[in-house]
């Protein structure tokens, strides 16, 4: 978010290195994370023994400029030296030191989808050792469970495609400037399901729905004719203004508190309308506050259909 900033640090104090520790269960996501993260500027180290992780980030005599890049460090249950326990409190050390800003994400997702997952590419699952593919994953989820509640940020991919978890990470993880949020405004359809990993969520059912007007019911909330029957509904205006209020007190208020994002969602019935011309008129009125919000519309290439919709309304 492009919002006022004290006076930049010195170049001689860049701030404190940011570390972000990967980990989660085995087929949930974490080498894609990775991947994304490198992608994004990070230095990426996977499987790293933990024991060793305090030698790596431990103060040294190398110029600043080449100890204070993000760095990103995965490991797992396979991982040498692999105790939750001593990772935890290995955490707490990191954490109170001045010259690191560390984080803790953890990667989820649901039993059934991760025997889906291993059945479908044959990998065999780290955790088996001859015992069925349920018991295994049931291990593992039993040893991580202490550092999923441990985790500064948890995201469950479940539900989430490829390229959906990997936008995610870039809209966590974007290395931005200092002290910059980085804002999301997304459309979605409630009848497909809630977005994982919105901080606020506002449903524009109670609008008057285009998809049962003739002619508008093969076009999208980005096409003018659907705009202007939206902003016929009586309580279009007012709404909005009211969302609009809200947003542009609460966003600085997170930027203080030091929150890295924000993710603002609009909801309809099917993802196509309502909620996208209002992520649409929502991200410009926040622009022209002075904030850079980043579009996304989930579910606009999803084809109209009256058994989503169900009912007029």
């Amino acid at each position: 978010m492009d919002t006022a900033h004290p006076a930049d640090q010195s170049a001689a104090d860049p701030g404190p290195q940011r570390i972000l520790l990967v980990t989660g269960l085995s087929g949930a996501g974490k080498s894609t994370t990775l991947d994304v993260l490198e992608d994004l500027g990070w230095e990426t180290i996977d499987n790293f023994p933990v024991r060793m992780l305090e030698r790596l980030v431990a103060p040294g005599d190398e110029p600043v400029d080449e100890q204070r890049g993000p760095l990103a460090i995965g490991f797992d249950s396979r991982t040498r030296g692999f105790v939750p326990a001593d990772i935890i409190e290995l955490l707490g050390q990191l954490t109170e030191r001045n010259d690191l800003s560390v984080s803790f994400m953890f990667i989820d997702c649901a039993d059934g989808e991760l025997e889906r997952r291993f059945n479908e590419t044959r990998r065999r699952h780290p955790m088996t050792h001859g015992r069925p593919l349920q018991e295994g994953i049931a291990a593992e989820r039993d040893l991580l469970e202490a550092l999923r509640h441990a985790a500064d940020t948890v995201i469950d991919t479940t539900s989430l495609a490829t390229n959906e978890l990997q936008a995610h990470v870039r809209d966590l993880f974007d290395i931005g400037e200092a002290g910059d949020a980085t804002l999301t405004i997304s459309s979605f359809g409630f009848a497909r399901g809630m977005p994982p990993l919105a901080d606020l969520v506002f449903d524009m059912r109670f609008l008057d729905n285009p998809h049962w007007v003739d002619g508008l019911r093969e076009l999208t909330g980005r096409d003018a004719p659907v705009g202007e029957h939206i902003e016929k509904d009586p309580a279009f205006h007012a709404a909005f203004e009211q969302i609009r209020d809200l947003l542009l007190t609460l966003l600085p208020r997170y930027e203080a508190q030091g929150k890295a994002y924000v993710h603002v969602a609009f909801g309809c019935t099917g993802g196509r309308h309502r909620s996208v011309f209002t992520a649409e008129r929502m991200a410009q009125g926040l622009r022209e506050a002075g904030f850079s919000p980043t579009v996304r519309h989930r579910n606009l290439g999803s084809r109209a259909a009256d058994e989503i919709e169900r009912v007029p309304g």
